[in-house]
Parts: C-alpha cells; structure tokens; sequence
C-alpha cells in the first residue's frame, strides 16, 4: 500500500511539472500582438533605402515613393522639417521610416529632391524635401495607395513632392 501512494505521489509531481513546463514554452514560440505597428527602420546608408514605383493615386497612374521593400510612403501635412506630429498612436497606425546607418539616406533611383534624417521623437526619421515619411499598416501589399488624402492630412509622397508649405492634393477634413 505504501508503494502505491508513493507512486501517485511521483506520478503527481511529475505531471504538474510537465504542465509548467508546457504552458512555459507557449510564449517563446508564438508571435506576440501589440496595439501598435513597428516602425520601419531602414538599412545602413550602403543600402538604398527607398525607391520609386508606379501605383495608382486616385484613379491616376503615378509614380511614387517606396520603401526598399516597396511600401507606398507618406507625408502628414501637421509635421514639419524639424518634428514629427505623429508620434505615440498615430506612429503605430503610420509607422515612420527610420534610418539606421550613418551619413545620409540613399535611394535606389535618382530623385529631384534632397533626402535626409530629422531625430525627433519617433527616432532618426528619414525625410524627402523636409517631409518625414512614413508608411501605412493599411497597406499590406506593395503599391497599395490606402493611405492617400486620409482625414485631408495624409498624401503619398512622390518625386516631385514640394517643401513643407504645399500638400500635393487638396485636404478635406481634419485629423490624422
């Protein structure tokens, strides 16, 4: 009798430790959920970091700005050359296109405009003519223009993109 309850004894142990030990290792295999979107950081300046493409902007074939990995960037009308307006949620919703290298970014293609790096908030954000650019978790394939006159604040950015002062397209309403 002794043997038998020191063997439900053994038996229990042994599987309450085989139930920590599978319930601990869920955790590292899975993928973990956040509320938010991780920034794009682009490569070293060695790599050229965006490039263009064509894609289609309100019914228009246009080209645009990419990053490497062919994701339509964006401008926020609110930012300027030195601060992003869009930081904390917004960022994650309109992850920003930061730069990891040193000296400055580079592109695939040669652009009219002057590409460069802002360290503000969101971290070494990359810029097209004082623009920091930023990409959009809505889009979730290459050339998506989803983005585009968001909230009359948000517009994808092109080559012939101007300075701060002008939007590409009309706003209509506020609000990121």
């Amino acid at each position: 009798m002794l043997s038998l309850k020191r063997i439900f004894q053994i038996t229990s142990i042994i599987s309450i430790a085989l139930m920590f030990v599978a319930c601990g290792s869920s955790g590292s295999t899975g993928s973990s959920s956040s509320s938010g979107t991780t920034p794009t950081t682009a490569p070293t300046s060695s790599t050229p970091i965006m490039k263009t493409t064509s894609a289609t902007v309100n019914g228009n074939s246009e080209t645009i700005l990419t990053n490497a990995q062919g994701m339509t960037l964006y401008y926020f009308i609110p930012d300027t050359a030195t601060k992003a307006a869009c930081t904390g949620t917004c960022a994650g919703i309109w992850p920003p296109l930061l730069f990891a290298g040193t000296g400055s970014p580079t592109s695939v293609t040669t652009l009219p405009g002057t590409l460069s790096v802002v360290t503000d908030t969101n971290g070494q954000q990359v810029e097209y003519n004082g623009h920091p650019l930023y990409t959009y978790s809505k889009d979730t394939a290459p050339g998506q223009t989803n983005g585009e006159g968001f909230k009359g604040k948000w517009f994808v950015a092109t080559p012939t993109l101007s300075g701060q002062s002008a939007p590409q397209s009309t706003p209509t309403s506020s609000g990121y």
